[in-house]
């Protein structure tokens, strides 16, 4: 193997090595992903070319580090072939989290949002004047509009609804009221739990090495993470829930998971939606954008770093 390898062109050589020297570089320090939505908008833009750190994956995370991880719902899927999904971690292993009225609590404190965080704004604008005009200066995607209104929904705070205020042609906008009612599709998915994405919670985050007690009541809470996240197998004689096989009571975690949220809060599919993140499923933490798409104002977010 040796005699084969000194055999080779210097050039070949160098190349085997380079591409060697990439793949662990991909793998344990740096990779990079493409931002495809607004859920983290206005703290990264649709078409941000983001460097991720690869070491937190071994290192750990923080509350509130901008995570990159693949989707926990496509769990048919092997693990490499998952999408990649950005959102920033509010809530770690054992912490409570709560939404009221839109206001994130973490263990019962109020926490402080990101600096560049948005929520729903209705535009008002102009009946001789098109917003999609606008939407450049903002980065944000023409598919947010609906052709022939006046009245639009976009992801804002009020710095950025200031600034577009003063753009020629709009006339207003305003925050939307909280969310009301208890949708079926918001996580847990049972009509025990009454929550909407703006009251949401008190929910605590599992943590490896838990012990959680099962019941009727909290089942819905944990049944993905038992079966699909930590590979068990549920199934139920009678009224008893089994276990592989056996009585399920208490139930111990076997790994951290995270709660997260996209910065955009209101135009994002994240934990209020689909549950807990599993450590398994991270990726790494979004550090630097690289390489911006479009976008005018500012957009600079909390723990992020424009180059």
């Amino acid at each position: 193997m040796l005699a084969r390898w000194r055999r080779l062109n210097e050039w070949l050589r160098a190349l085997v090595w380079a591409v060697l020297l990439l793949v662990m570089v991909h793998l344990f320090v740096f990779r990079w992903v493409t931002v495809q939505s607004t859920s983290m908008y206005a703290t990264l833009l649709p078409g941000d070319l983001v460097l991720v750190q690869r070491w937190p994956v071994w290192t750990g995370f923080q509350r509130g580090d901008i995570a990159v991880f693949r989707d926990p719902l496509k769990d048919r899927e092997p693990m490499r072939k998952r999408p990649l999904l950005v959102k920033r971690i509010i809530g770690m292993p054992g912490d409570t989290v709560d939404l009221r009225n839109g206001q994130l609590w973490v263990n019962g404190q109020r926490a402080t949002e990101p600096m560049m965080a948005t929520q729903a704004y209705l535009v008002r604008m102009r009946t001789d004047h098109d917003i999609r005009a606008l939407l450049p200066k903002l980065g944000l995607p023409a598919s947010l509009i609906q052709a022939g209104r006046q009245l639009h929904e976009l992801p804002l705070n009020r710095s950025l609804a200031d600034s577009l205020e003063r753009m020629e042609g709009v006339v207003s906008a305003e925050p939307m009221s909280p969310a009301k009612g208890a949708p079926r599709h918001i996580f847990p998915f049972s009509q025990r739990y009454r929550w909407n994405s703006d009251n949401y919670g008190p929910i605590v985050i599992p943590a490896k090495g838990d012990t959680l007690h099962i019941t009727v009541d909290n089942f819905p809470l944990y049944d993905r993470l038992i079966s699909l996240y930590e590979g068990n197998t549920l199934s139920v004689d009678g009224n008893t829930l089994l276990l592989n096989g056996s009585e399920l009571k208490d139930y111990v975690v076997q790994q951290d998971h995270y709660f997260v949220l996209g910065d955009s809060r209101h135009h994002s599919a994240d934990s209020r939606y689909w549950g807990f993140v599993p450590q398994d499923h991270l990726v790494g933490r979004a550090a630097r954008v690289i390489l911006g798409k479009g976008g005018t104002l500012p957009r600079n977010g909390a723990r992020m770093q424009r180059l």
